[in-house]
């Protein structure tokens, strides 16, 4: 399962699924989007990228997607907050890029949220639970916890409680 979140990753896991002997799900969003990856960057089935760290980070942010924008808005939020928090591009969620996760994690005292525009169950979340539960580590998911809707993605992203406002409030609570 491969989740692009810009343009540029969308090129390279395509180009990366139609080398790839088996079978690749590729999930791609609708909505336009900023650029945040060079043409230069490459992205490999099974990796992930971590796009914000410092050594004083508390908390593991996980995110793919449409959901990973709203996740760098609320690191800039927490960061003018004086909270200091890790983000991660989960763009490939199966096979997933544990040693990262696990590493991330082990850096913000084991905290760690996901933020996804899926269902609870059988997303993101669940995969990250997967990769690194056995470790003790508890994982916080934000996900749709209600029935799909029509809307403006900006207002579904809030009114589902996945966008930047929801991460932040989760963020304060979870380290506590």
């Amino acid at each position: 399962v491969l989740y692009p979140s810009d343009a540029t990753s969308m090129y390279r896991l395509v180009e990366a699924a139609a080398n790839h002997r088996g079978m690749v799900y590729l999930r791609a969003g609708r909505p336009k989007s900023p650029v945040i990856y060079g043409a230069d960057e490459r992205f490999q089935i099974g990796g992930s990228k971590v796009l914000r760290h410092s050594g004083s980070d508390v908390l593991t942010i996980v995110a793919a997607g449409v959901t990973l924008f709203e996740t760098l808005k609320a690191h800039d939020q927490l960061k003018t907050a004086g909270i200091a928090t890790r983000v991660i591009d989960l763009y490939s969620v199966a096979p997933i890029d544990r040693a990262t996760l696990l590493d991330c994690t082990t850096a913000t005292r084991g905290r760690i949220l996901t933020v996804e525009d899926h269902y609870a169950h059988g997303g993101l979340g669940d995969a990250v639970l997967s990769a690194v539960g056995t470790e003790g580590i508890v994982v916080h998911k934000l996900a749709v916890r209600a029935i799909p809707r029509s809307g403006k993605p900006d207002e579904l992203v809030d009114h589902f409680g996945i966008g930047a406002r929801s991460i932040v409030e989760t963020a304060k609570q979870i380290i506590k």
